[in-house]
């Protein structure tokens, strides 16, 4: 007589686990498409961006003296730059130090 109450209640458990084991695979898969189609996207907008850059760029071996000294000055302006933002960063903390100290 017990087996004609356990066997139903295992039956309606294991719907409704399968209920909720399908309903987190689809939700799953729908976040995996979504971030596919998010991800051709980004595949998309770097292979222009390759592209741009591919146009300009000459492989070191095959570089002429122009190319080179064109790296050179790109270099020597990014060093300037970063040594600029330093020197204004050390300015910032010794006023920020000079006003704490006095």
């Amino acid at each position: 007589m017990i087996w004609w109450v356990v066997w139903p209640v295992l039956v309606v458990g294991t719907m409704v686990g399968a209920f909720f084991l399908g309903r987190s695979l689809w939700r799953k898969t729908v976040a995996l498409y979504h971030e596919v189609v998010r991800l051709e996207e980004v595949a998309a907008r770097l292979e222009v961006v390759l592209d741009a850059r591919s146009e300009t760029w000459v492989h070191p071996l095959a570089a002429t003296e122009a190319d080179l000294e064109r790296w050179r000055t790109e270099i020597a302006e990014r060093r300037a730059g970063r040594g600029a933002r330093r020197a204004e960063r050390h300015q910032r903390a010794y006023e920020r130090w000079s006003r704490w100290w006095g």
